[in-house]
Parts: structure tokens; C-alpha cells; sequence
């Protein structure tokens, strides 16, 4: 039985329920990350005894399922986006911008499907989408793989948000400190094709480098759907 078929127990005296145990925890983590995220510290941000929570979650792997679905929420366009690629496009940014205010979402997307309420819309928003473009193990396969680009292109993005706070330099401070190094290394000539992309290539920030992948993704995507024939 999951967390979501498990009911509630009776509220006590002092009310307490899994969203306010959900969103203790989603206040933490957006803190200080999974790390400082445990049944006890949730218990006493919520000045509630620890023993307490296990009427509503029985483990921290619970917990976290609810505190995914939850950003899930936020995921979920308001109304309908559009035709099948105008609506992969705004879910992938939605998931990015969620990803962004929570950082250790991040380290939570992909391996087994979320079964909330949220998650389990937002993967019906994806797969309706696709729907009647192509047979359904095409269907799957496209949106595997725009899930796939999205949790590597986030992932990435958040380690390096992660990498500047850790050593307190900015990316072009990063750049600068790391530049002599990188400059010998390529007057060798053993890394040609880096050393053009180092000296040639355009730099572009991270939204952009986002949305450009995806379009990339959704083109390839586009290849592979065909309507089935009558």
C-alpha cells in the first residue's frame, strides 16, 4: 500500500496532517538541502513530537515521494499549452523552474515513476500529448528520451549552481582562476577540437543552452512520429 492509499489518522488536539508535514519538509530541503531532511527535524519544525509523524508517514522514502509530488504541483500548466511539442516544451521549462527553486529535486528526478496524484498528471500531460502520433511504444520511447535530455540538462545545470556556491567563484571567476592552466594544456596541440571550441565557440548562458537542446530533442522527436495509417 502506498502513502497516497494509506489513510490519515484522526487529528489529535493539536491538528497536524501530511500537507503541513509535506511542506515542513519541502521548507528544509529548500535550505539545506535532502541532507536536512529527516522525520526528526521535520517533527521539530512543526513543534511536534517525532513519534507523531509515523501516524501519517511511516519513512523518509515516503516522505520524499510526497515532498516530489508535491513540487509536481507546480509543474502542471494552468491550461492547455498548445499542440504536442508546445506542450513537451512547457512542461520541460515548468520542471526546470521547479528545479531551480528546489534545488534537490534534482537529485530525486528519474529511476521509478512518481505515483501522486501531481506526477502521475504530469506524465498523462506528456503522454496525451503524443497520443495517436505513432504507435505507443513510439510514443514511450519520445518521451523517455525528452525526459531523458531534461533530468541530464537540469542535473548539470544544478551541480554547477552547487559548484560555485562550494568554492564561492563565479563562473567567469572559475574561468579566469582555472584559464592558465587551460591555456597550457591546449598550447600542447593534443586538444584541437578544445582548443576551438575554447577560443571560437559562443558562449551562451544556461536558458538558453536549456532551450536550444530541447529543440534539438524535439526535432529528433518529430522524425520519429508518424500518424498510424487507416
Amino acid at each position: 500500500m502506498t502513502v497516497w492509499d494509506r489513510p490519515e489518522p484522526p487529528h489529535p488536539p493539536v491538528p497536524l496532517d501530511r500537507e503541513q508535514i509535506v511542506a515542513a519538509a519541502i521548507a528544509l530541503a529548500d535550505e539545506g538541502g535532502l541532507e536536512a531532511v529527516s522525520l526528526r527535524k521535520v517533527a521539530a519544525r512543526l513543534n511536534a513530537g517525532p513519534m507523531r509523524l509515523y501516524g501519517y508517514i511511516s519513512t523518509k522514502d515516503e516522505l520524499l515521494d510526497l515532498m516530489v509530488d508535491e513540487v509536481h504541483g507546480e509543474i502542471l500548466p494552468g491550461g492547455q499549452p498548445g499542440d504536442w511539442r508546445e506542450t513537451l516544451r512547457v512542461l520541460a521549462h515548468r520542471t526546470r523552474q521547479a528545479a531551480l527553486r528546489h534545488e534537490w529535486l534534482a537529485d530525486l528526478l528519474g529511476g521509478r515513476p512518481t505515483l501522486g496524484p501531481n506526477g502521475l498528471a504530469v506524465t498523462e500531460a506528456k503522454l496525451a500529448a503524443l497520443d495517436g502520433l505513432a504507435d505507443i511504444d513510439t510514443v514511450l520511447r519520445a518521451a523517455e528520451t525528452v525526459s531523458a535530455y531534461l533530468i541530464g540538462a537540469i542535473r548539470r545545470e544544478i551541480a554547477n549552481r552547487r559548484a560555485e556556491r562550494a568554492t564561492g567563484l563565479s563562473k567567469r571567476e572559475w574561468q579566469r582562476a582555472s584559464g592558465p592552466h587551460v591555456t597550457r594544456m591546449l598550447a600542447t596541440g593534443r586538444f584541437p577540437a578544445l582548443a576551438k571550441a575554447v577560443h571560437d565557440g559562443a558562449e551562451v548562458n544556461a536558458e538558453a543552452s536549456f532551450a536550444t537542446g530541447l529543440d534539438w530533442v524535439l526535432d529528433a522527436v518529430a522524425a520519429k512520429l508518424t500518424r498510424p495509417s487507416a
